[in-house]
């Protein structure tokens, strides 16, 4: 079965409504290594033991921050991915939650099945699947659905069976061996579990803390930047999964103080954006200014002469960064 998350199989291709240029003394594109300190996000790779919230904390010391904020709790025992934004930037793995995640798991049957009943009972759990959260969650506990994309094992020995799973985020992957099990009618149980992916965060391009703490002291003390930039990367890199609206530099400073989108101050759009979906609004120099709600798809952003384009929801650019008395190109 493909490993792919939804996003993944929509092909955006980029459509010009209006050329424009921006002007390269607003703004700058490349932050200070003390902006993303305070902007970015870092794919940590967590370690079997602490728990996320500790993790969290720990980053929150060694940058000496007010806020992070991460991806999605991972059990003490789980490790893997744990996308986490550092202090004003911490909103932002809001929008990693329909991304997808993915997970390796090592699941024990407990006694014996035949194959052929295991693999028919398997696609029962690929698609739209019914959760009950466990007793201990951070969610109100009542059934709810949850998409599994993609479920492949990687290898089998005797009644171990290693599977790579993806899904919608929310899915929980102890309960999802416990139901596999109980309706193969001989019970399972979840022995190991890594989070391989978040988004386009995944195991390649994470950082333990130890990476962390190395790169900040190098930075710190020996003013070399070379590691802490590919430790902390710029938000833009968390929407990456999501479509794109591109705006004019004048319509830039409006949006960054709430107003909402219009059509005239759209440059270029992505493709296949249809109502409501939520997209990346950016810069023409590629930095995020918010995210927003389509209020029309692709083709009226792309044909209307007037009217409301997008909806702000969050806000991430500062407010004065492109201001308006520069300003030349339409709002």
């Amino acid at each position: 079965m493909e490993e792919k998350f939804p996003y993944e199989y929509i092909p955006r291709e980029v459509l010009v409504r209006k050329e424009g240029k921006t002007n390269p003394e607003l703004s700058n594109k490349e932050k200070k290594v003390e902006d993303l300190i305070h902007t970015g996000i870092i794919n940590l790779n967590k370690g079997k033991g602490p728990t996320s919230h500790m993790h969290v904390a720990y980053l929150k010391e060694i940058f000496e921050i007010n806020k992070a904020g991460h991806s999605g709790t991972l059990d003490p025992a789980v490790t893997g991915c744990l996308p986490t934004a550092l202090d004003r930037g911490s909103r932002i793995v809001q929008v990693l939650l329909p991304a997808g995640k993915e997970y390796i798991c090592l699941m024990y049957l407990h006694k014996p099945v035949d194959e052929g009943k295991f693999n028919e009972v398997m696609k029962g759990f690929i698609g739209k699947i019914t959760q009950l959260p466990p007793v201990r969650s951070a969610v109100k506990r009542r059934y709810r659905e949850r998409n599994v994309y993609y479920m492949n094992i990687i290898e089998q020995d005797g009644q171990y069976i290693l599977f790579k799973i993806g899904c919608q985020a929310g899915t929980y992957i102890r309960k999802y061996v416990h139901n596999l099990g109980e309706d193969l009618g001989i019970g399972a149980h979840m022995v190991q579990l890594i989070r391989t992916r978040v988004g386009e965060f995944n195991l390649d391009n994470s950082h333990t803390l130890h990476d962390i703490v190395d790169a900040y002291q190098d930075y710190k003390q020996n003013k070399d930047e070379t590691k802490i930039r590919k430790v902390i990367l710029p938000m833009e890199v968390a929407v990456k999964h999501l479509p794109k609206v591109w705006i004019f530099d004048g319509a830039v400073d409006p949006v960054c103080n709430g107003f909402n989108l219009f059509v005239p101050g759209i440059s270029k759009v992505h493709d296949n954006i249809q109502r409501h979906d939520l997209v990346a609004v950016m810069s023409l120099k590629d930095e995020l200014v918010c995210i927003g709600e389509a209020e029309v798809d692709s083709e009226k952003m792309l044909t209307k002469g007037k009217g409301l384009a997008v909806i702000t929801n969050k806000v991430f650019m500062a407010r004065g960064v492109y201001k308006m008395k520069n300003m030349s190109e339409p709002i």
